[in-house]
């Protein structure tokens, strides 16, 4: 069952990474709820196909491919999504890769790089969405973190160390901007069942050993980390701030 917020009707959002996975949720969540939605992927077949079939559904919806590395053609890609949808009231700063890599293989390009995927976006894309948030008198931006650096979890240093400091990010530009009536808070999931985590990183014994930590039982969906993101973007979450929000099933 999910809930209703009317506030968010009629509202512009935007969600980066909003092709697949737990952005494509969020983004299919927040149409759900009348909001008009704009959204930044590097998978452009991947974007073109969602902004069509939510667009034959009659939802408000419109796509924008970029690279958010490249900082440039991501504010371009924010103002389209404005000129497009009007002014934008709710981020989510959703786009990152967890992508393996040993600790002693990192280079400084690829750490650079990590960061520069994981981390640098939601600086860039907050800057470029917060005027729009103080004209309209406030707004909400939701980052998502990852629960792999609190674990500690090994083969992915890099990524652990960009997600960690979102908590940081968060916390800072709550302050940052709360006194324009824009509140800024984190979602960190757990082991979510997108189908990219079923296709490279699902096995039976890692499945087993999830359920063993979860204190409830059976799989996390992109769908709840969708859930508590509606929540912190709507007015229910109007003062909440500068916090983390954990979708794990109680691993942490």
């Amino acid at each position: 069952m999910s809930a209703h917020y009317p506030d968010l009707n009629g509202r512009t959002a935007l969600v980066t990474g909003g092709a697949d996975g737990i952005g494509r949720a969020v983004v299919e969540a927040l149409t759900a709820q009348g909001a008009r939605v704009g959204f930044i992927d590097v998978a452009q077949q991947a974007g073109e196909a969602l902004e069509r079939v939510l667009a034959t559904q009659g939802h408000k919806v419109a796509f924008a491919h970029a690279d958010l590395r490249d900082v440039d053609a991501t504010r371009n890609a924010v103002a389209h999504l404005r000129e497009t949808l009007g002014p934008i009231s709710i981020l989510v700063n959703n786009a990152g890769h967890d992508e393996r890599h040993r600790f002693e293989d990192v280079t400084e390009d690829y750490w650079d790089d990590r960061f520069a995927v994981n981390l640098r976006p939601m600086m860039f894309v907050s800057q470029a969405v917060a005027p729009d948030m103080r004209a309209l008198g406030g707004g909400s931006i939701v980052n998502l973190g990852s629960t792999s650096w609190m674990q500690g979890a090994a083969g992915l240093i890099a990524y652990t160390t960009a997600k960690s400091a979102v908590i940081g990010f968060t916390r800072s530009l709550a302050r940052e901007l709360g006194e324009a009536g824009i509140r800024v808070n984190c979602v960190t999931p757990g082991w979510v069942m997108t189908d990219r985590q079923r296709e490279k990183w699902f096995t039976p014994e890692k499945w087993e050993a999830a359920q063993a930590r979860q204190s409830i039982k059976g799989e996390i969906r992109p769908e709840d980390v969708a859930a508590m993101v509606l929540f912190l973007a709507s007015g229910a979450a109007r003062m909440c701030s500068g916090q983390n929000y954990i979708v794990d099933a109680g691993v942490v």
